[in-house]
């Protein structure tokens, strides 16, 4: 009997060498991409709440809070820094890269809003992105609320040992030596330096050897045009005046909403203290004649601004 031969189709395939054939997905899987705009500010913002919830954040020794700086307060100055006045600025490269240096500017306005439009200025346009430290007066910490934000915003009282201990940690300090005198004079009195008191700020620079760089704002004048004082509402509320313009009382809310000046902020060239001798802060002649010389500088400066200024509103 001859056997029957097994049929080809009945044979079993073999197998073929080669790499894994991998199955295709029925849908591609969504690429990775990082959020933006408002996705990415709430994720930002939730990140933020969650570290200030667990305490993972850190503040120096005067209160200094850079993230909620950074994350909460430097946002909507910058918006009005930005939008509202429009601000200019200009010899930025006279601030140092590093190290400590004393800022020292004209006052105005009613209300120290220059003094914020400053640090702004200093912080987004330095290359370094540096921060203003900045010295105020009593009644900014006596202020419940204010005085918290102020000591998280980088803010100290205007004295002499902390203006020393920011200026040998490196910082760059700020100061308004004319103080109420120059941000409460009347509106008649516009970009007129006031008296800069006894010459602290510059006995500070002397003693840790920072220069001094004198700042000079055109348009914070235009913002809250003071043409009264309540005197007696201002004992009553203990400040050091209370204004009248041509909007606030009359408007209520509305009258303290600043006017649309247009803002040009220029720092000067540096005034070199590291010079002198070690004993110079106590040289009552130089103190006078280097706080002269600072004054002078800001007064002229603001003057030749105000000669190539346009339209206080428009530029």
């Amino acid at each position: 009997m001859i056997p029957l031969q097994r049929a080809d189709h009945h044979r079993r395939p073999q197998p073929v060498e080669g790499p894994p054939v991998q199955p295709t997905p029925l849908r591609p899987a969504p690429a990775r991409t990082e959020p933006v705009g408002l996705r990415k500010g709430a994720v930002d913002l939730l990140a933020f709440a969650r570290r200030r919830l667990s305490g993972d954040y850190t503040v120096d020794e005067f209160g200094f809070d850079q993230e909620l700086t950074d994350t909460l307060l430097l946002p909507p100055l910058r918006a009005l820094y930005q939008k509202w006045f429009r601000v200019e600025v200009s010899g930025i490269e006279n601030l140092p890269a590093e190290g400590g240096a004393l800022i020292v500017s004209n006052h105005s306005g009613t209300l120290p809003i220059d003094a914020l439009m400053t640090a702004v200025a200093v912080h987004d346009n330095h290359p370094q992105q540096r921060y203003l430290r900045m010295l105020g007066a009593d009644l900014v910490f006596q202020v419940p609320m204010l005085g918290a934000l102020a000591r998280k915003s980088g803010q100290t009282l205007a004295c002499n040992p902390d203006a020393e201990q920011l200026l040998r940690s490196g910082e760059l300090v700020g100061v308004w030596p004319e103080g109420f005198k120059g941000v409460g004079k009347p509106f008649t009195d516009r970009y007129k330096l006031q008296r800069f008191g006894r010459g602290g700020f510059v006995s500070a620079a002397l003693r840790t050897g920072v220069p001094i760089i004198p700042c000079s704002i055109v348009g914070a004048e235009e913002i809250y045009p003071k043409i009264g004082d309540v005197k007696a509402l201002a004992r009553l509320f203990g400040l050091p005046y209370f204004p009248i313009t041509p909007f606030f009382p009359l408007l209520g809310p509305l009258g303290a909403i600043p006017l649309p000046s247009k803002w040009h902020i220029r720092f000067g060239e540096p005034v070199k203290t590291d010079g002198y001798a070690e004993d110079a802060q106590d040289d009552p002649m130089l103190v006078f004649t280097l706080t002269d010389q600072v004054r002078e500088t800001i007064q002229q400066t603001l003057y030749r601004m105000l000669d190539q200024r346009g339209n206080p509103f428009f530029g």
